[in-house]
């Protein structure tokens, strides 16, 4: 009987054990029931789909040269000057495109000068690096002072002249349009050489100064204005040895407006011209000896054999006393050297402030022995004075060599051009 109730009590308890849940180490923990991790437990992160990155925007390429503003985005492969210049006749001048900047070089500033190269860079994107800040300008500028009447035609053509905001001297001016700005207080005259006013410079924030330099301290101002943080710019035209290289120089300042299309345009039509004058007069025999301009205070002045002064003859069929000169400046003789050489020259042209013969031979009784004067064939390059004085000449000459041509050709050759009207020069009687 005692056997039956242990055994009973076993089965009891093998019962009751069957009926707990397994504690074993090794088998996984029993997971929470789906409703309380819901309650409980952080939700999983989304994972979202791969996405392709975001292309970099389309900067579009300007169609023109941007003469009014700003470029409004930058890429570097974008060519911010589609419209570009091409100096072929000018010997000191080259331009380079790089996309988003040009480099303008000037192989000699003023005699003795070393090369100065600018960097121009489209306002609106970056400057290059490895340049000098004093080199870089943005273009297109907006505010420039002019030290020399010559750089006023160009601005003028380009329809930039209202962006002219001082001149050294408003008494050598001819234009029109600065004198009337000059009175009317828009346009400041702030003096040249060592005594330019400075501070009257700094006060109109000019981006550029468009000077010249003639290596001579007692003339120039650029040492004062780079002294003083300006951007100065040296148009060399002066320095060329041939008309046509002369009036290119039209394009070193189109280049800091980014005006090129229309320098190109007006260049070409004046070259065309110049060249179908040339051609006019290749094949004439007879040529005219020619002697230039009068003595100025003991000394006379005359174009170097290789001067620009010089090649306007040779090109207008004419020949000159000094053509085995190789100079490109000026020669500077005594009254006795040129009578020597030239008391027979058949034409007498550029004599500065004479109003008529008698009035040169008021200057000097011997002048009244050159053939030239004793001919009547004596003439000025005055004919487009100003009320103060200004020969235009010296200015608008300067864009315009084909029109100075023509003169020549009409004094020396009037039978090649019979309807031709002087229109810088004047018979002097």
């Amino acid at each position: 009987m005692k056997t039956r109730i242990v055994s009973m009590s076993l089965a009891v308890v093998l019962m009751v054990t069957a009926c707990a849940a397994p504690t074993s180490p090794t088998e996984a923990p029993t997971a929470a029931p789906a409703l309380e991790a819901s309650a409980t437990a952080p939700a999983e992160p989304t994972v979202a789909p791969t996405e392709a990155p975001t292309a970099a925007p389309v900067v579009a390429a300007p169609g023109a040269n941007l003469r009014d503003g700003c470029a409004e985005a930058y890429a570097p492969e974008v060519d911010y000057f589609p419209e570009k210049s091409t100096v072929t006749y000018a010997a000191g001048l080259s331009i380079s495109y790089h996309n988003n900047y040009k480099i303008v070089s000037v192989e000699t500033p003023f005699p003795g000068g070393a090369p100065i190269e600018y960097v121009l860079v489209q306002c609106g994107t970056p400057a290059p690096e490895g340049y000098d800040a004093a080199q870089i300008v943005e273009v297109p500028v907006k505010r420039v002072i002019s030290l020399s009447t010559t750089n006023l035609p160009h601005l003028d053509r380009l329809g930039v002249i209202d962006t002219l905001v001082a001149v050294d001297d408003a008494t050598f001016v001819s234009n029109t349009k600065v004198l009337e700005a000059v009175s009317a207080g828009s346009v400041a005259v702030i003096g040249g050489g060592p005594a330019i006013n400075v501070e009257q410079a700094l006060a109109l924030e000019p981006d550029v100064v468009l000077a010249y330099g003639s290596g001579s301290p007692d003339f120039d101002s650029y040492p004062k204005l780079l002294e003083s943080g300006f951007k100065v710019v040296f148009n060399a035209d002066w320095l060329e040895n041939a008309p046509l290289g002369r009036a290119e120089w039209g394009k070193f300042i189109a280049a800091f407006y980014n005006a090129e299309a229309d320098a190109e345009k007006l260049f070409d039509a004046t070259a065309t011209n110049y060249e179908s004058l040339q051609a006019l007069v290749a094949s004439v025999e007879a040529r005219p000896s020619v002697l230039i301009g009068t003595p100025f205070q003991g000394t006379w002045y005359l174009p170097g054999g290789e001067s620009f002064g010089a090649a306007f003859l040779y090109d207008a069929g004419a020949t000159y006393p000094w053509a085995d000169d190789a100079s490109v400046g000026s020669l500077g003789l005594a009254f006795e050297a040129v009578f020597e050489r030239a008391a027979d020259a058949e034409v007498w042209l550029n004599l500065g402030y004479v109003s008529d013969l008698k009035g040169l031979s008021d200057q000097d009784p011997r002048f009244a022995e050159f053939s030239a004067f004793q001919n009547g064939m004596v003439w000025n390059n005055d004919a487009r004075t100003s009320a103060a004085g200004g020969n235009d000449y010296y200015e608008t000459a300067a864009a315009e060599p084909d029109v100075v041509l023509a003169d020549l050709i009409s004094i020396l050759h009037p039978e090649l051009l019979p309807d031709h009207t002087l229109v810088y020069y004047r018979k002097v009687e």
